[in-house]
Parts: structure tokens; sequence; C-alpha cells
């Protein structure tokens, strides 16, 4: 997956957590877009830093 393909406040919101950082990048890419299309459902910048947190603990 190529950085570009990551929306700005995901990307924002996970290089502030560097355990959801190895646990998204651990992920298979199919898993990872999954993911990604689930951002655009996030509206706030909590609600994408509790998004993240999730990605951290569940993958």
């Amino acid at each position: 997956m190529k950085k570009e393909d990551i929306p700005m406040g995901f990307g924002i919101a996970l290089a502030m957590d560097p355990q959801a950082i190895q646990a998204f990048s651990a992920l298979p890419e199919s898993r990872q877009r999954e993911i990604i299309d689930g951002t655009h459902a996030v509206s706030s910048k909590e609600e994408m830093r509790r998004y993240v947190e999730k990605i951290a603990h569940t993958g």
C-alpha cells in the first residue's frame, strides 16, 4: 500500500500511535483497505483517534 492511499486524518492519527502503526502495517493489504474504507464514516478527530486506537488493540 502506498503512503498516498492513506487519508490524511487517518495518517496523522496513526502516526500518533506507534502501536497502531505496527498493528496496521502487519495486516494484509486487503484488511488495510477495509480499515481505510471505514475511515470515510469517521466525522471528528476524537472519533478518528478512537478508530485508530481500536486498530492497535484488535487489528
